[in-house]
């Protein structure tokens, strides 16, 4: 991939990371000189609570993190991919289900705080750098749980539960239930047949 501007270094989390957590990232090396950029790529444990109540990241399992941070005028701009496993539960047959997950990441952590007339025109929150870090968790919380599904399904075909009793319809095919209109059952017994 082809840069413009200083490539000041390919960085490791370890030498980069401050504050006590594993996402609060050390852009001091970058100082505030425009088109100076690094890559970091990291893979790291995934924080608490990156999901919803049906789906989520996988506990014990890691994001995977390609971004790029590069200084402009206003701050820092963070862009990339971040690659985590999730694990949900379907919200047709109730069963649980893993799938891979890609999120694209754009950030601009503001050096500091932008014009009155900008944060007018911005209706999101915006970010900081602050003691010459930046916190990548809420921005990374933020792009995960916003990409995963609202109702999400183990496959997209999947036939779900049977509303009268309850088992799976993939494993049985064809499987239904004749309801009769109780305004008809009165009517019932002149056929001769019963339920």
């Amino acid at each position: 991939m082809f840069f413009t501007g200083v490539l000041i270094s390919e960085t490791t989390l370890g030498n980069k990371s401050n504050h006590g957590t594993p996402l609060n990232v050390s852009v001091r090396e970058l100082g505030r000189s425009p088109g100076s950029m690094w890559k970091f790529v990291e893979h790291i444990p995934v924080p608490e609570a990156f999901g919803t109540p049906l789906i989520g990241a996988t506990p014990g399992s890691v994001l995977d993190l390609e971004l790029r941070f590069e200084a402009v005028h206003e701050g820092i701009l963070v862009s990339g991919n971040v690659f985590v496993e999730v694990t949900g539960e379907c919200s047709r047959c109730l069963e649980t289900f893993e799938d891979d997950l890609e999120v694209d990441v754009q950030e601009l952590f503001f050096y500091e705080e932008p014009s009155a007339e900008f944060l007018e025109q911005e209706e999101d929150q915006q970010r900081w750098v602050e003691h010459d870090s930046i916190d990548l968790e809420p921005v990374l919380r933020d792009a995960v749980v916003t990409a995963l599904p609202f109702q999400p399904v183990c496959r997209e075909d999947c036939e779900g539960l049977c509303s009268e009793c309850g088992i799976h319809l993939a494993d049985e095919p064809g499987h239904h239930h004749e309801i009769l209109d109780p305004r008809w059952a009165a009517l019932q017994g002149l056929t001769g047949e019963e339920n």
